[in-house]
């Protein structure tokens, strides 16, 4: 699986695709198939905070753009590693991307698995929760059904960075609000920092959780 995403994000045009693993079976496994691996400390809260080390141990210039795909995305689009890095690109105020994108049903709103994002109007993430938001207070007073107008995202796990600030990301403390929510793009809004979100029109294919999303991948990989 591993493997498949790094072919994927080849397939985005990136000057280097690097797998940050802590795991030697891993680190075989992409090597027998050609990619670049590095080795990185067991014990990282997060996957920023893995990529992190492999930006210091890389010494990569502080103004490259850096995107972290998931290893459990065998099927994302490598137009969605380019728009994430596109975005961040763009926006000199941001220190980091990611993407969204609309919710259409009330399963996934009110699901704690589905990571729902609010921006505000430059289209910079405001917060990040496992809660249904923004709440619908009046419309779900009269039923449990999503308002047509309401902007409801959901945010895509995938993440762009400058290189410069992945640096001051190893450094900074975990915030209560990220162990909370599981959620660690929290501990960059904690500590006052932008994060441009871009909103896809395509709902990406869902990652690899459980067996049941495994079946599927391996269904649509034959």
């Amino acid at each position: 699986m591993v493997v498949w995403v790094a072919e994927r994000a080849k397939q985005s045009g990136a000057k280097a695709v690097v797998v940050a693993t802590d795991d030697t079976r891993i680190l075989e496994a992409i090597q027998q198939y050609g990619h670049q691996g590095v080795m990185t400390k067991p014990n990282h809260a997060s996957g920023t905070d893995r990529i992190a080390e492999v930006a210091l141990l890389k010494n990569w210039p502080d103004d490259a753009i850096i995107v972290n795909v998931q290893g459990d995305e065998p099927l994302i689009e490598a137009s969605l590693i380019v728009e994430v890095a596109t975005t961040l690109s763009a926006n000199s105020e941001a220190v980091m991307a990611t993407a969204c994108h609309a919710i259409t049903n009330k399963v996934d709103f009110l699901n704690p698995n589905v990571v729902k994002v609010v921006l505000d109007a430059k289209g910079n993430a405001l917060y990040f929760s496992r809660a249904p938001i923004p709440y619908p207070r009046d419309a779900f007073a009269i039923e449990l059904e999503l308002p047509l107008n309401l902007p409801a995202y959901r945010h895509v796990g995938i993440y762009a960075y400058r290189a410069r600030f992945l640096k001051q990301y190893a450094t900074m403390q975990p915030s209560e609000i990220e162990q909370i929510e599981c959620l660690e793009q929290l501990r960059v809004l904690h500590h006052g920092y932008k994060i441009a979100v871009s909103i896809s029109h395509n709902a990406p294919a869902a990652g690899v959780d459980t067996q049941e999303d495994l079946d599927y991948v391996r269904n649509v990989m034959r």
